[in-house]
């Protein structure tokens, strides 16, 4: 866990001080955060490959239940297939990348080849939904003699089951660890399950009726359905690579620091937070009493950093800038806790509560 802090304050000794800014780093237990980050990256690199194993054979059981068939309707689910095994080696790829230490050219780590990933897997899902749209429309003025449809709707039916469970744990493994990779991919492998139990739906029907335009509709509804779900993963990680603000995060922080909050933090505001894999970079401002000194300022923000590293394990790197509380336009003392203190100005009223407004306001100081 690594913080600065950063404080902008007057010095009051037997001399007289200009402000200045001083800079302090802390780093605990470094080799021990190493190592779980490592213990972390491979077990999210396992689960891949699992999934890519797993999304192989279901798609050679997709495709050996198309040729069986000839139905559209189970090649939307082969094509679909294909998309999973090329994405999930495209998310393999990305978690070994991301996996990297940062270095001189990547200061925040390569986190972010994660949201590729993940952005690449949304176009393929979305064009392949044009594709089965394309295929659907064709055999509905072009239809094809459908035959051994109770043995692929088998087929396809354990497939999903495989697929959601794969989702699932995806998913789950994903949030564990802050994978967006992973989150994203099991989504899209739970998505599929969901098209899949229509797609079973509808080819009961079919094979209940007889009724051929099933077979094309069928088609054109997953289709539908596979490019609004790409569409969906490609906007969530477009807003991840543009630093996006996350509110509820924000919101869950803001509730961790009211819970906990010291009287000495007078108020925190100008919060920023960088995702970058598993790792959130975050700023911000912490005002505290003027005449504190540098060392006494400094372990304020440890304390402030070990609250939040509570929520977010040991994924939060921090950057602290002290404000000392005369600097602002609008006095303090009303929402200053702290009772012993030498300077005040004004009579106590009640601490402000940190709310997701505040806590992402830039306040002005004097003379901005």
């Amino acid at each position: 866990m690594n913080f600065t802090v950063l404080q902008k304050t007057q010095l009051k000794t037997n001399c007289s001080f200009n402000p200045i800014v001083f800079c302090v780093t802390l780093s605990v237990q470094k080799n021990e955060m190493v190592k779980i980050r490592m213990e972390e990256e491979i077990l999210k690199q396992k689960v891949q490959k699992w999934i890519v194993s797993i999304s192989t054979l279901i798609l050679l059981g997709k495709f050996i239940a198309y040729w069986m068939t000839h139905s559209v309707g189970i090649l939307t689910d082969a094509l679909e297939s294909i998309v999973n095994v090329t994405a999930g080696v495209i998310s393999l790829f990305s978690l070994r990348y991301a996996a990297q230490p940062k270095d001189k050219e990547h200061p925040f780590g390569h986190g972010k080849m994660e949201l590729i990933s993940a952005s690449i897997e949304g176009i393929m899902i979305t064009i392949a939904g044009g594709f089965i749209i394309y295929e659907g429309m064709k055999r509905l003025f072009l239809p094809e003699p459908i035959q051994k449809l109770d043995i692929g709707i088998y087929i396809i039916a354990v497939s999903g089951l495989l697929n959601y469970m794969m989702g699932w744990y995806s998913v789950r493994m994903g949030r564990r660890y802050n994978s967006m990779a992973l989150v994203a991919g099991g989504k899209h492998l739970q998505s599929d399950t969901y098209s899949t139990i229509g797609l079973i739906i509808g080819l009961l029907l079919l094979y209940m009726t007889h009724i051929a335009w099933i077979d094309s509709a069928l088609a054109l509804v997953f289709g539908m359905i596979i490019i609004v779900t790409g569409i969906s993963i490609l906007r969530k990680t477009t807003d991840n690579l543009l630093d996006h603000a996350d509110e509820e995060l924000l919101k869950e922080l803001a509730d961790q620091i009211n819970k906990a909050r010291s009287d000495e933090w007078i108020d925190i505001h100008n919060v920023k937070v960088i995702k970058s894999g598993s790792f959130l970079y975050l700023d911000c401002d912490l005002t505290i009493p003027w005449y504190y000194n540098i060392e006494h300022g400094h372990e304020l923000g440890k304390q402030l950093h070990d609250v939040l590293s509570k929520q977010l394990a040991q994924k939060l790197q921090m950057t602290i800038h002290l404000d000392p509380c005369n600097i602002f336009d609008v006095p303090r003392c009303h929402a200053c806790g702290l009772k012993q203190c030498p300077h005040r100005r004004e009579n106590f009223k009640q601490l402000e509560e940190i709310s997701l407004t505040q806590l992402t306001s830039n306040q002005a100081e004097k003379g901005d």
